[in-house]
């Protein structure tokens, strides 16, 4: 058996060989047409793990035949970089490859932006954190983002079968797939973690040939893992307990049925969007916070991803979970869908109405609206529902302290107007 790891051993060579990423790499791409023109621009590759960041690194190099440096940011500093730098000005051009160059200091990042300036190097940046906060402005200013994309089960499952199609050592082994779901979860996206996790299946099998299988997977991974199709039944329904234990003001319930999601490989977006709609749509005035920390946790876990935002996953539903319930602006919204379906689309009333025109002026729009802030109160009674639907309520407060509080406040307002 080859040592070394089955990922590197099939590590692709060509830009049609990579798996994914065809919006970077494909035909007609932006960053395909500049490789292929041979002037490429300093870059930060910005991905979760494995999915190509150092493998575009050297095609690049490969393909342009220039001098290519690699640095790791876990092992390197300053001094080493100025170590290329300074070899690099003894050539006509060269790459600079840094993985996690988020790792890098501001000092350290300092260090290239010269080099970077002058075109001394070309800088390749590889990175699983956003940029934007990870990179200082003066580099990143200097340098094109290029953003890639966890692979999908397609991409994994194709790069299965091209391995055993292509490794001698697998082929030697008559390895047959007969389950991937396993491999594909544990997986992540990632495809050199997939490829080692498979090389070591195989490996642990002892017998050929390999039939691989979930519970063999999950057996030589140690983890047992949660098995749902993305797409199916099970789907539906976990998300369908997760929903309803938030409602159910049950945070036991909610981080369970999370945990669940979590481990079956759910699309962390998927989860804070759907908290996102229920923060409105079952907490809603009742807690206004809710919306806000519910918005907070998209766009952090939209930044982080795995395994991390499990934990701010965690803090929203819990907190979504112990928040005080009303659907009244679902229920209003509703109302006033149902009353334009049914009544059609009534008429603004003329003291409403805008009137940008003398002509508009002189037949009267806007010529009785009174301007609240004038009021008691900044209130002054009014009509502002078309005259069909006169007096209908479509928002009513729900029953608990801060809505209690908005009827209060209606009621003093609109006195019996509307059933306050």
């Amino acid at each position: 058996m080859n040592s070394t790891p089955l990922a590197e051993r099939l590590r692709p060579s060509s830009l049609a060989a990579l798996a994914g990423q065809t919006h970077l790499t494909g035909e007609g791409s932006v960053l395909r047409k500049a490789i292929e023109q041979g002037r490429i621009p300093s870059m930060i590759l910005w991905g979760p793990p494995g999915t190509g960041k150092t493998t575009i690194a050297n095609i690049i190099a490969h393909t342009l035949a220039v001098p290519y440096f690699q640095l790791s940011a876990i092992s390197s500093g300053v001094k080493e970089v100025r170590e290329v730098i300074e070899q690099a000005k003894q050539v006509d051009a060269a790459i600079l490859f840094i993985d996690e160059i988020h790792r890098f200091n501001k000092g350290q990042q300092d260090a290239l932006l010269g080099a970077v300036e002058k075109g001394t190097i070309t800088l390749i940046g590889a990175t699983t954190e956003n940029p934007s906060f990870e990179v200082n402005s003066a580099l990143l200013s200097r340098c094109q983002v290029y953003v890639l994309k966890a692979l999908d089960e397609g991409d994994l499952v194709n790069l299965l079968k091209e391995a055993i199609a292509k490794d001698a050592w697998l082929q030697s082994q008559q390895v047959t797939l007969q389950e991937t779901d396993a491999l594909i979860r544990i997986s992540g996206g990632d495809a050199r973690k997939l490829l080692n996790l498979f090389e070591l299946v195989v490996q642990s099998a002892n017998t050929q040939p390999v039939t691989i299988t979930d519970a063999l997977v999950m057996q030589v991974a140690q983890k047992k893992i949660a098995i749902y199709d993305k797409q199916g039944e099970q789907h539906y329904d976990i998300i369908s307990a997760f929903i309803k234990s938030m409602r159910g003001s049950d945070p036991n319930g909610a981080v369970y049925w999370l945990a669940r999601m979590i481990e079956g490989g759910e699309d962390v977006k998927f989860i804070a969007r759907r908290m996102l709609i229920f923060a409105s749509e079952d907490v809603g005035n009742a807690n206004p916070n809710a919306l806000l920390l519910a918005n907070a946790c998209f766009d952090a876990v939209s930044k982080i991803g795995y395994p991390e935002s499990r934990i701010i996953l965690s803090q929203c539903a819990t907190y979504l979970a112990s928040s005080p319930k009303s659907n009244a602006a679902y229920e209003a919204i509703g109302a006033a869908l149902n009353a334009v379906h049914q009544k059609g689309d009534q008429p603004v009333p003329l003291h409403l109405r805008n009137a940008p025109t003398k002509l508009m002026k002189d037949m009267q729009y806007g010529k009785d609206y009174q301007y609240s802030h004038l009021g008691e109160g900044n209130f002054i009674e009014q009509e502002y529902l078309p005259d069909g639907l006169k007096g209908t309520l479509f928002y009513n407060p729900g029953n608990n302290a801060r809505e209690n509080e908005l009827r209060k406040f209606l009621r003093d307002r609109w006195k019996n107007k509307y059933g306050y």
